[in-house]
């Protein structure tokens, strides 16, 4: 089988331990690999290129991608899929193996309506918002950057008794900033899954004052519906008469090296997406629930909405209380 293998869209820690994985099982199962570099943009340009043992050497710790990525506007029109599938066959593609976030899965989706060749995703994106996973690669090490920074925010916040407010990543799911939130202890979390007035803001900042705490953490995710944090700030300083600091943590969450966990995950999912390729199973997003590896039609990745741990919600007010 002649498969080819990319990452597209926002790069995630790990990205690397997943290339490695598809790439030494494949050739050991007497598969061809190779990479195409660039995203699916990189289809359309030929930029593809044969991997072996050796291509993939020391890339198990390293952040980031060694093909690349990006996204193509041309990708997602008629004829962009038209010429994929052209080059796709022409070279003699069996299966292609994209690995990345939801507008990945939609790739995918789309470029099966024209090409009969075997297509199969995995979840790699910091945000954690494809369903068909517990978690998605990347997340984990996304997740232990923020948590190391807002220890260190902690620690000016309670030295000059400050109001902190630190953005993390989370245009459509609040999974990086529940998380954080939780863990370092935050007085308030803002994420696009809950609904909180400046007013409530306010009360619970306050309450936070009054209870003698040394410092405020709030954590925004940048896409809760009140706005950024510097918009949040704003509002929220004006409410409670006391100016308050923001921190905006940015790309630096998607960096550096994977945790561990990270690097098992993505090791787990590269080799279940060849085994399901050798064994016909192709057409959807290969993914880890309750430790049992699955594969779930593209189409239901986004579709349907992956919810936070509704138990752990209810706790909130009472563990920063």
């Amino acid at each position: 089988m002649k498969i080819a293998v990319l990452t597209s869209g926002g790069d995630s820690p790990a990205m690397n331990a997943a290339i490695r994985a598809i790439t030494r099982v494949g050739i050991n199962r007497h598969c061809e690999v190779f990479g195409v570099y660039g995203g699916f943009q990189g289809i359309l340009n030929e930029q593809i290129h044969e991997l072996n043992s050796r291509s993939v050497s020391r890339i198990l710790h390293r952040g980031g991608t060694i093909l690349t990525t990006g996204r193509s506007e041309e990708f997602k029109t008629q004829a962009g899929l038209k010429k994929a599938t052209k080059i796709l066959s022409d070279r003699g593609f069996d299966a292609l193996i994209a690995i990345g976030g939801d507008g990945t899965m939609h790739g995918l989706d789309e470029l099966g309506k024209y090409w009969n060749g075997r297509l199969i995703g995995l979840p790699g994106t910091i945000d954690n918002d494809l369903s068909g996973t517990d978690y998605t690669i990347g997340f984990d090490t996304a997740v232990n950057n923020a948590l190391e920074a807002l220890d260190k925010i902690r620690d000016t916040a309670e030295a000059f008794s400050r109001i902190f407010l630190v953005e993390v990543m989370g245009r459509h799911a609040g999974f990086i900033a529940f998380h954080v939130g939780v863990a370092t202890g935050a007085s308030a979390i803002l994420m696009p899954e809950t609904t909180t007035t400046i007013e409530e803001l306010a009360q619970k900042v306050t309450a936070a004052k009054a209870r003698a705490k040394t410092s405020v953490l709030v954590v925004v995710a940048e896409g809760d519906e009140l706005g950024n944090a510097h918009v949040i700030e704003k509002a929220l300083s004006e409410k409670i008469g006391e100016g308050c600091r923001v921190s905006v943590l940015g790309y630096i969450q998607r960096g550096g090296n994977p945790t561990h966990f990270d690097r098992i995950l993505a090791t787990r999912l590269g080799a279940y997406a060849i085994e399901c390729l050798l064994g016909g199973m192709h057409g959807g997003m290969v993914g880890e629930v309750d430790g049992n590896l699955i594969m779930t039609p593209f189409e239901d990745t986004w579709t349907i909405k992956k919810p936070l741990d509704q138990w752990m919600l209810g706790l909130l007010d009472e563990l920063s209380s």
